[in-house]
């Protein structure tokens, strides 16, 4: 058996401990679950008080992109270039065991932090709002309205290198304790779509 690939090697912060076994810090598994998704969640502290927004996301080459109104308070206070936590989680079907301590959930996430970077010039923000929209509904950026210098003005968008970064994927059937298998209780997956 040949060692994982390893694209991003882990930091202090996306390095997994617990199940190690379910970590994946290959470019493969990160970016098809980026790209299966559409909603993340950022994590961030203002004078101490830590938020988690959720929020639209896409994903280009080794950056992810969100944006907002200029006036959000989560977006005013990134424009200053603060570390982030950027998570996206994908929910594969609940893993039903026969006990309640081993039901979990089969599911797909990626842990990035860094510090968030401000799409700074018009040409760069237009970019990568039709980069957002050809990421929602494919080919509908040419048969929308063009952003007005208003519209541009009020939306911030900014993006995170993925650089530390990890996956963590469970899939597969519930594990029981060996004694459990004989018991008389239904265990498997229900898939999620």
């Amino acid at each position: 058996m040949s060692a994982p690939q390893i694209d991003y090697p882990p930091g202090d912060h996306s390095r997994i401990k617990r199940s190690p076994l379910r970590a994946h810090y290959d470019r493969e598994t990160v970016h098809a679950i980026l790209d299966a998704g559409l909603l993340c969640h950022v994590g961030y502290v203002i004078d101490g008080q830590p938020y988690v927004t959720p929020t639209a996301y896409w994903r280009k080459g080794e950056r992810v992109y969100w944006h907002g109104s200029s006036a959000s308070k989560m977006l005013r206070h990134l424009k200053t270039g603060p570390r982030v936590c950027f998570t996206v989680s994908l929910m594969d079907g609940l893993v039903l065991a026969r006990s309640g301590f081993h039901t979990s959930v089969n599911y797909r996430s990626v842990m990035a932090f860094g510090a968030a970077e401000l799409v700074a010039g018009e040409t760069e923000k237009l970019a990568a709002l039709e980069d957002m929209m050809e990421r929602i509904v494919p080919g509908r950026w040419p048969e929308l309205k063009p952003p007005t210098r208003q519209e541009l003005k009020a939306t911030t968008v900014v993006s995170l290198q993925l650089e530390d970064v990890a996956a963590k994927v469970r899939s597969g059937p519930p594990i029981d304790e060996p004694e459990d298998y004989s018991l008389d209780v239904w265990a498997g997956v229900v898939p999620m779509h």
